[in-house]
């Protein structure tokens, strides 16, 4: 029985139903999220072979805490390490609040590491651990007016990148899921904020409201069907270094192999009202 660690198992999001699907697979599922509380419902549902924990990826007290309760949980070793507690922050470049923006490199990137760094010992004491990183394809294409959160993946792929090749010697498997369209609770309502009456992009506000906000949920792969084929895709012998998966991943993956990443620039300027923003612009020089 494998023993599968997952940050960010709160109800609505990606986390969730992993540890619902690892668990019908059979593995020992650790869930995790900031208040335990929010794993009522999980621990309900899927009973034995089901642990939970409070536990807060940027506070390395609380990581060491729930790192010691499971090795002495499973005699000091981990098989499988899901990094996928996330947060999101949809603004312009020009308007984010810088506060904010540490926040979701905090939870993001650091989380990350500290939780690769602390869990380190026991996945290389397994034999055969894994690492998983949900990384988006924003962190590939250039989403408008989600740049720091864009910035953040970006930087989650650059390191697992690196940390694949530090880790092979321990019989440790790194993969980073490159997520697309996935139902999930990413896109809250505390994310909804674009643009204020002061912003250069107010102009486009009322595109921005409307086509922005549930761009990422429209047509969105439902969680099961996702969390399915990642499950699959890291219990495997042999892990692949990177999995795409999710609505728009696929076309994500064709433009960034084969035309160039600037092949998003004029769909996503068009599709977001920068176009429109532009044409704005000129006319208000002319008049």
């Amino acid at each position: 029985m494998k023993t599968v660690l997952i940050t960010g198992c709160s109800p609505g999001g990606i986390g969730h139903e992993l540890a619902r699907e690892y668990h019908s697979k059979g593995c020992r599922v650790i869930a995790t999220a900031r208040r335990r509380e929010a794993l009522l419902e999980l621990a309900l549902a899927l009973g034995d072979g089901l642990e939970t924990f409070e536990l807060d990826v940027t506070d390395v007290t609380s990581i060491r805490a729930v790192r010691d309760a499971v090795a002495s949980m499973t005699g000091g070793t981990l098989d499988v390490l899901v990094n996928n507690a996330g947060q999101g922050y949809s603004v312009p470049a020009t308007d984010v609040d810088m506060d904010e923006v540490k926040a979701v490199f905090d939870v993001n990137v650091f989380g990350v590491m500290s939780m690769v760094q602390e869990f380190a010992p026991l996945l290389i004491a397994s034999g055969d651990g894994r690492i998983v990183n949900i990384g988006s394809i924003s962190g590939i294409m250039p989403y408008p007016f989600g740049s720091a959160y864009n910035a953040s993946k970006a930087a989650l792929h650059a390191y697992g990148n690196t940390l694949r090749l530090e880790m092979a010697p321990f019989n440790v498997q790194v993969t980073t899921i490159l997520t697309g369209g996935v139902k999930s609770n990413i896109s809250s309502h505390k994310n909804r904020r674009l643009v204020g009456p002061d912003s250069i992009y107010a102009p486009i506000a009322d595109i921005l409201a409307e086509r922005r906000v549930a761009r990422s949920q429209s047509g969105a792969m439902p969680t099961s069907i996702y969390a399915k084929h990642i499950v699959e895709g890291t219990l495997r012998p042999r892990v692949r270094p990177w999995i795409w998966k999710g609505s728009f991943s696929f076309f994500c993956w064709f433009i960034d192999t084969f035309v160039g990443r600037t092949g998003f620039d004029w769909l996503f300027s068009w599709n977001f009202g920068l176009h429109a923003l532009r044409d704005i612009l000129s006319k208000q020089r002319t008049d």
